[in-house]
């Protein structure tokens, strides 16, 4: 704004109050205009029509008793239409804001939970809004926005809710390690119970495939050598699987030390107690 010769410059966005003889006289919009000091008049000040914003900071109390500090971000503009009023009714704006700004805030947040105070933070910047419309348009400001732009608890009550938060998905972390590791026992026990059973079906086929071919070998022999019986025949097989598993005993590296009766008598021995048990077998199941 400059005056010089009587003339007056009003910048974009402002607003000039002009008085006379100390006495409100108009409000002059921007451009320029003549103002005859010699009669009295003179500017008294000027006012901007810009947005502007205030930062207000309060500490209250929320329903479970923490402390906590609230961030209010209030935007703000004077009225061309009651610029009067906004230049001559108030001497502090930021000041008549920020009270207003306290006065909601711990009037609406010790009544709320502090899990509930940030959920339902736009309600509470909603009600600060609505509590300074009222208030302000009668001196001539329009309250554009606010917003609650922080809450900030005490730091150990911050450090305590990051703790809760870890221990809570630790406890779900262990579940479902817990329920993997179920899974993974019940899965490995249904492998090794399929396992048993198909390496029993196996052993069956193999003891099966034995008995079937000594007994083949059994009549392929007696019906060959006239004068041998089944007898004969039996004892050379069981015979000749000794010198077999003696040969693989002596060919294993692995192998431990393994005494046990040799000789003739000793095989002989082994063949009686294998038949007496197959007789004992047969006996049982009959």
């Amino acid at each position: 704004m400059g005056q010089a010769f009587g003339c007056l410059q009003v910048d974009q966005s402002n607003v000039a109050i002009t008085e006379q003889f100390g006495k409100f006289d108009h409000v002059l919009e921007p451009g320029c205009h003549c103002l005859p000091w010699c009669f009295g008049y003179q500017v008294a000040g000027e006012l901007s029509l810009r947005v502007q914003q205030l930062d207000v900071r309060c500490e209250t109390k929320t329903k479970d008793n923490v402390f906590v500090t609230v961030v209010a971000s209030v935007q703000y503009r004077a009225m061309a239409e009651k610029a009067a009023d906004a230049f001559y009714k108030l001497s502090n704006t930021k000041a008549q804001i920020q009270a207003y700004v306290f006065d909601v805030i711990r009037a609406s947040v010790p009544k709320l939970h502090l899990d509930a105070t940030f959920e339902q933070k736009n309600d509470i910047a909603k009600t600060v809004e609505d509590e300074l419309e009222k208030a302000m348009s009668a001196y001539g400001f329009e309250i554009v926005q606010t917003l609650i732009v922080d809450i900030e608890p005490d730091i150990n009550v911050k450090r305590a809710m990051n703790e809760i938060n870890a221990a809570a998905r630790m406890r779900v972390a262990a579940n479902e390690k817990a329920e993997a590791e179920k899974i993974l026992q019940i899965k490995r026990a249904e492998g090794e119970a399929e396992s048993k059973y198909l390496s029993g079906l196996g052993i069956a086929r193999q003891r099966q495939a034995i008995v079937d071919g000594l007994r083949d070998s059994v009549l392929a022999f007696s019906e060959n050598v006239p004068g041998t019986s089944a007898k004969d025949v039996m004892d050379m097989v069981l015979v000749t699987q000794y010198f077999d598993t003696m040969k693989e005993i002596g060919a294993s590296s692995k192998s431990s030390s393994v005494f046990i009766p040799h000789g003739p008598g000793a095989v002989r021995d082994i063949a009686s107690q294998i038949r007496d048990g197959l007789l004992q077998g047969n006996s049982a199941q009959q």
